[in-house]
């Protein structure tokens, strides 16, 4: 048995808001717009929607105190924004940072939840709608119901089918003024997502075509876009397999390879995606036995074998030296192990497999 069921309006291709403006008109009249602190205006996404609703002369509110990792304080922040200024539905601009807090303002604004009751699930009855434009080619949040929030110090994501987007808009120009650093790892972080459709215990045939074409993009672009970072067309192809990415999870969700990563962001300020690449290769190997099939089908789409991957891994320079010492071991290792993620890995991993697992990078 498996379900699908993904109710985002997506548009995708150069110019596509100002392309299919008229649909913003459907979703509300005065929205909040909720970025980081550059990436929206340095991409040009930002002036792209404000050009879009000057012309469908619609007013509207910026909020750019969204920071990479959010958290809870800056999400309850922006709700009062959203309040005050009497806005009706937010628009989500930049990477999953942004896009993700724009989700969490929604809910904690339609529900009136005070700090931590996010993730409280039985608090949460309705949202207000969303709209998202991403500038990174990685999470692929702009197609799923979840979010990621950092509060007392942890990352920790929640999902509704609230917060799936109204629409999302797609252009991969947007991508362009990525640096090299973050072109790898928000890919390496889609890559994560497209792997976890294969290991989740929720996993849906139905996207495994999405999964063996993101992963093939990934592999035979991702390292050609890092010496062109200004070519359109592997912009577009990255793009596209993030997007995939985003629709695997909505339906599968994520494991270990995101359960771990999580500590070490929150910890060593690791990237998102370097936190999930750097224990790729050894996730792989204790999901392997369990997923053998599926991960042989993908071996086989690409025309390698599993120690060529691991080769291909290891040339993206996602190894990085960490000291973990033995007591954030200990603590990163129960919080991953008692993390929701772990439900859906297909293997049981114990704790102290965790343990050896930290202790190895």
């Amino acid at each position: 048995m498996f379900n699908y069921y993904m109710p985002v309006e997506l548009h995708f291709g150069r110019n596509c808001i100002m392309e299919k403006r008229l649909n913003i008109k459907n979703i509300g009249s005065n929205p909040l717009i909720v970025t980081g602190s550059s990436s929206a205006i340095t991409s040009g996404a930002l002036s792209s929607v404000e050009t879009a609703l000057s012309d469908l002369k619609v007013s509207y509110t910026i909020y750019s105190d969204i920071q990479e990792n959010p958290k809870i304080e800056s999400i309850n922040k922006g709700a009062r924004v959203f309040k005050d200024n009497n806005c009706d539905y937010i628009i989500g601009i930049g990477g999953g940072s942004p896009i993700d807090a724009a989700k969490a303002i929604s809910i904690v604004a339609a529900n009136n939840l005070q700090g931590d009751e996010i993730y409280q699930p039985e608090k949460i009855s309705k949202a207000f709608p969303i709209m998202t434009i991403p500038t990174t080619s990685g999470t692929g949040t702009e197609a799923t119901q979840y979010s990621v929030i950092t509060s007392n110090k942890k990352k920790a994501g929640f999902g509704s089918s609230l917060i799936f987007p109204k629409i999302s808009f797609l252009d991969p120009t947007y991508t362009i003024t990525m640096p090299k650093t973050v072109t790898r790892d928000t890919a390496i972080d889609a890559l994560s997502h497209l792997l976890e459709g294969l290991y989740s215990t929720k996993r849906c045939p139905l996207v495994y075509p999405l999964i063996l074409s993101g992963v093939r993009i990934i592999y035979l672009t991702l390292e050609q876009t890092l010496h062109e970072p200004e070519n359109y067309e592997y912009r577009k192809q990255l793009m596209i397999a993030s997007l995939y990415g985003g629709m695997v999870i909505a339906q599968s969700g994520t494991t270990l390879q995101h359960s771990i990563g999580y500590p070490l962001t929150t910890e060593f300020g690791l990237s998102h995606g370097m936190a999930n690449g750097v224990v790729m290769k050894q996730i792989m190997e204790i999901n392997y036995p369990t997923v053998k099939n599926e991960l042989d089908l993908l071996f086989s789409h690409l025309n390698i074998t599993k120690n060529k991957f691991y080769d291909w891994l290891e040339s993206l320079g996602l190894n990085t030296s960490l000291n973990l010492n033995d007591n954030f071991i200990n603590i990163a290792a129960k919080q991953i192990y008692h993390s929701r993620n772990m439900a859906l890995n297909p293997k049981t991993v114990t704790l102290r497999e965790i343990e050896n697992l930290l202790a190895s990078i």
